[in-house]
């Protein structure tokens, strides 16, 4: 499916996840923009990477998606765009008797208040060139919980919440909104972890993977950020078209169960 002519904004898209989605949008044609908090030569670095791999305008934009208005600045420094991936996010694990207020307020403001903002802003863009897609990167903890979330937990159900309430003001309209819920993705920082939870559970890199890591998710298999890529594309495509206000599960039966 091509995205020829068409924009996009990823949200936290540094790495991981993020950079997964735009490097696929890319690879189909769309301009991408990434974004994070900070502004590195290595953050530039890669959108100029993402530009030659692919031939296509890449570029990084820093804005700090804890607050509203660089989420809103972002959009407008981006000059709008068709696609919007509300991608960004960050977690905390506690009981919810001893979970730091501050790591609240952060985890609710960048993994929900970001998207609500982004997408205020960029609604009105997409207006005006007739066509968007708004879509947001939720989690299996969306329709789901765990214990030791609630701020992680209570963010992503809003996320999907709102995405239902911005694909019913804009039903009339060429632009769709929808959630993917992803289980356990294999990232960097996923990568990273391994090999700490093999050594305190004494147990090999597959085995800990399926037995530890992946105990909810009943494919036994990580999803991969080049599908998570793909299924941005396919809602971005006009096959989706008739697609908003729904979630798509990227969780290996997670949410089945």
């Amino acid at each position: 499916m091509s995205m020829q002519g068409k924009s996009a904004i990823v949200t936290g898209s540094n790495s991981g996840i993020g950079l997964g989605v735009a490097r696929e949008l890319a690879r189909a044609g769309a301009e991408v923009v990434l974004n994070s908090f900070t502004d590195r030569d290595e953050d530039h670095a890669l959108a100029a990477e993402i530009a030659a791999e692919f031939g296509v305008n890449a570029r990084y934009i820093a804005a700090d998606m804890s607050q509203g208005d660089q989420c809103r600045q972002l959009i407008e420094d981006a000059g709008g765009c068709d696609v919007l991936v509300n991608n960004a996010g960050i977690q905390h694990v506690a009981p919810i008797d001893e979970f730091p207020v501050e790591k609240w307020d952060a985890i609710i403001a960048i993994n929900m208040n970001s998207a609500f903002h982004t997408t205020a802003a960029a609604l009105p863009h997409m207006r005006k060139r007739g066509w968007g897609r708004v879509i947001n990167i939720a989690s299996a903890h969306g329709l789901t919980a765990s214990p030791f979330k609630s701020a992680y937990v209570a963010a992503k159900h809003g996320v999907v919440g709102m995405t239902k309430t911005v694909a019913l003001e804009t039903a009339e309209e060429p632009i769709t909104c929808n959630a993917i819920c992803p289980g356990y993705v294999l990232t960097p920082l996923v990568e990273a972890q391994i090999p700490d939870t093999m050594e305190k559970y004494n147990m090999g890199r597959d085995e800990v993977i399926k037995k530890v890591m992946l105990e909810r998710q009943p494919s036994r298999e990580f999803a991969t950020v080049e599908q998570l890529g793909g299924t941005v594309c396919f809602l971005a495509s006009d096959a989706a078209a008739q697609i908003t206000g729904t979630t798509i599960s990227v969780d290996g039966g997670w949410t089945a169960l």
